[in-house]
């Protein structure tokens, strides 16, 4: 619950995410998520990001992101986590994120749901996927295909990763 006269709109929304990556023949790859949803099917340039989700003020953020990735994925993070700046969306919302090296079979992804009422209007609720794909990017792909405001993770990884 906010504090007494703090709105829940009021409050900055955070978000907690974890960048996975693998180095293949000395190129970084990185793993993104398609959002599910009637939305996003039909976009892919600018729609794609890295796997993550809200926590509640005073939460563990790190620990956060690990449960989104799972929630995301169906897969557990392990190994060292690399702490990235965190970085300010359009929105307003901070995101956290943690870089991790690792690997996944992105096509074995199976990621948690959502309900919608959909079509809009026609009372019918329908459930949909949080994240409806997974594939693995080399970071010029990454560049393109990833939402704008999570770029800069992407710059950030180029700078911590030994080459």
């Amino acid at each position: 619950m906010p504090p007494f006269g703090v709105s829940q709109s009021m409050r900055k929304k955070q978000s907690a995410g974890i960048l996975l990556y693998r180095i293949r023949s000395r190129a970084i790859q990185v793993l993104l998520v398609h959002p599910g949803g009637p939305f996003w099917a039909k976009k892919d340039d600018g729609a794609w990001s890295i796997s993550k989700g809200e926590y509640d003020e005073g939460a563990d953020s790190l620990e956060a992101a690990k449960r989104e990735f799972h929630e995301e994925t169906c897969f557990e993070i392990h190994g060292e986590t690399v702490p990235l700046m965190p970085v300010r969306q359009p929105s307003g919302k901070i995101i956290s994120a943690w870089a991790v090296e690792g690997t996944i079979d992105a096509t074995s992804i199976r990621s948690t749901g959502f309900q919608m009422e959909w079509p809009p209007k026609s009372g019918k609720l329908q459930e949909f996927p949080e994240v409806d794909r997974a594939e693995w990017f080399d970071l010029t792909t990454a560049h393109r295909k990833i939402l704008p405001g999570q770029r800069p993770f992407l710059v950030q990884l180029e700078r911590v990763v030994p080459k």
